[in-house]
């Protein structure tokens, strides 16, 4: 249920089921890949997600996330993280998701595909900045898979339905972990983006806090099954980026042109 009180009232929920599939696949353009280091991404982007982003006020966690990925990309490329005001993440909201600034009826949340068409198509502000090249889904099973998508992109976006022993209580502060614990609850529709990875699992930043989640996690909360999904965006920076990282680890040219169709 989009925009559901927790039981911190300050928090919400707010992502929806894609009705659409993603179109392309990482593992569709990776190269026999061995493995990734460990990186952290987030340093540099500590004053990006800290943010909430108005997830405390609106269903917005979408487009929050999508706020702390353009933090994730700028503070790693530049030092500095760029930062939404809240009159841009309302607008943003508004411009994926329809909300009407005042119209609680209107608070519905947006599911990531539609998010991420919008992205690719129109970046996230007025004149046109922040755009994403595309998207690519991710295995959420395969934990080289969802470690060289990080380590090549600066980013993973989970959406799922998470269990309800993940907010009962809701974490306080960073450094929780989320393990399995129990069934997806339908009402509890949540994004957030990952930042860093480690053996233990994924670093994952939500209602500005950063904490855990672990790989036995991800497979199973993040399965078509249980209508959950890992994606990884590419915005064109981190693409060059990443062709420089690894000049034969993708086929960069077909995922330039899939990227251009799609």
């Amino acid at each position: 249920m989009p925009g559901k009180t927790l039981p911190r009232p300050d928090l919400r929920f707010g992502r929806n089921r894609p009705t659409v599939a993603p179109k392309l696949r990482f593992r569709d353009f990776l190269a026999p890949f061995p493995g990734t280091p460990d990186i952290d991404y987030s340093q540099r982007a500590q004053a990006s997600l800290g943010r909430m982003y108005l997830n405390d006020a609106l269903g917005d966690c979408v487009e929050a996330g999508q706020g702390h990925v353009v933090g994730v990309l700028t503070g790693n490329a530049a030092g500095t993280p760029f930062i939404f005001t809240d009159a841009q993440m309302q607008a943003i909201y508004s411009a994926e998701a329809g909300y009407v600034p005042g119209d609680p009826s209107t608070d519905n949340g947006t599911d990531e595909q539609t998010a991420f068409a919008d992205w690719q198509a129109n970046g996230l502000l007025p004149d046109g900045s922040h755009k994403i090249a595309g998207s690519l889904a991710v295995d959420p099973t395969n934990e080289v898979e969802l470690r060289a998508a990080l380590w090549w992109f600066e980013n993973l976006c989970f959406g799922c339905e998470l269990p309800d022993a993940w907010i009962n209580p809701v974490p306080s502060g960073s450094g929780f972990v989320w393990d399995v614990a129990g069934d997806p609850d339908p009402e509890n529709g949540h994004f957030f983006v990952g930042v860093a990875s480690s053996s233990e699992g994924i670093k994952i930043a939500t209602w500005a806090m950063t904490g855990t989640i672990t790989y036995a996690a991800i497979a199973k909360y993040m399965s078509a099954a249980n209508n959950g999904a890992v994606n990884v965006v590419v915005s064109q920076d981190a693409l060059i980026r990443a062709m420089n990282k690894a000049p034969n680890g993708m086929n960069w040219s077909q995922l330039m042109q899939a990227f251009a169709k799609v």
